[in-house]
């Protein structure tokens, strides 16, 4: 059976996705993030995913991968273009960045802005779709960007959390103790528990968890820092949108992906902020990934296979998280 193979990795995890003509998923399979930053592991467990996910199986005739930081640094995307070519060298491969993939498949076919905040955070944005221009915004990654992304939230709730337990800062106390609880350690382990983790990017992303919840529970320190992570993703869309626009032309369609959109306080927030509804995504990043490789591979990839790869994803993804 003919099929195609589409890759989506992020900050936290990857996934692949089989499917075959009609739009129908074969499979789908997760591991960990093949973040390049984080580990020289990554492509060994690129080769160890792709390998699992096609046992017993020809090569498929196409593949796209989303990889993070694709684009983003030279020495990287060179590795990432040619190991994906390496694992499949008789298949049409396409590698993108991972916002790029999340991008097609929240629109499918046509254009507008996604804002995507995930471990990190980026805009991306085509006036009229895949063979259109294509601009990015923000993802210049955890050190000096990634705005409103969850390694965000959770690098300043560190840093709001140090102040109030030094007393730099006098009303955050008890937010800063819910961090402490929220990490199982006392305030004289937080230096140590940074600068010991082995993936210090995922893991001070996970910190988001803590503040949402605190957030969630009436803290005005959490609240006030969710408020300024709507702030930041709302400007990467109206950014994004002023590139996009022309004097007097409809305002192009906002969507979005990400875990940290999970959250509602933080969708609401964003649209608050631009001042219109966002579309939902007609796919998931993965979704973005298998259509890529369908194109790539020829087939047609019209409404019906749109819709069929549509309902395939939503029964398995809801199927492996139930």
């Amino acid at each position: 059976m003919s099929y195609v193979l589409g890759l989506d990795s992020g900050g936290t995890k990857t996934l692949i996705a089989l499917a075959e003509e009609t739009g129908a998923v074969l499979a789908v399979g997760s591991g960990a993030s093949l973040d390049p930053t984080a580990s020289d592991e990554w492509k060994a467990a690129l080769a160890r995913q792709v390998g699992e996910a096609t046992q017993g199986r020809k090569a498929p005739l196409a593949a796209a991968f989303g990889l993070s930081f694709h684009d983003e640094i030279e020495d990287f995307t060179h590795q990432q273009k040619q190991a994906a070519a390496t694992l499949l060298p008789t298949s049409k491969v396409v590698v993108q960045n991972d916002v790029r993939i999340a991008f097609d498949g929240a629109f499918a076919t046509g254009g507008g802005v996604l804002v995507l905040a995930g471990t990190g955070s980026m805009a991306w944005a085509s006036r009229n779709g895949p063979g259109d221009r294509h601009y990015r915004i923000g993802g210049y990654g955890d050190a000096f960007g990634d705005e409103g992304s969850a390694c965000w939230i959770g690098r300043e709730s560190l840093s709001i959390a140090s102040q109030a337990l030094d007393g730099r800062l006098t009303d955050a106390g008890e937010f800063a103790q819910g961090i402490l609880d929220g990490l199982s350690i006392t305030s004289d382990r937080l230096i140590d528990w940074v600068y010991s983790l082995s993936n210090q990017r995922t893991a001070i992303a996970g910190v988001a968890k803590i503040t949402a919840a605190l957030a969630a529970s009436g803290s005005l320190t959490a609240q006030g820092l969710l408020d300024r992570a709507c702030d930041h993703l709302a400007a990467h869309v109206l950014a994004a949108e002023r590139l996009v626009s022309t004097p007097g032309s409809v305002r192009q369609p906002w969507s979005y992906a990400g875990g940290v959109f999970a959250n509602p306080v933080i969708l609401d927030g964003v649209r608050r902020r631009i001042g219109s509804d966002p579309r939902d995504p007609v796919l998931p990043p993965i979704g973005g990934a298998v259509l890529r490789a369908a194109q790539l591979a020829g087939w047609k990839t019209d409404a019906a296979f749109i819709g069929q790869l549509k309902r395939s994803l939503q029964q398995i993804l809801q199927s492996t998280t139930q």
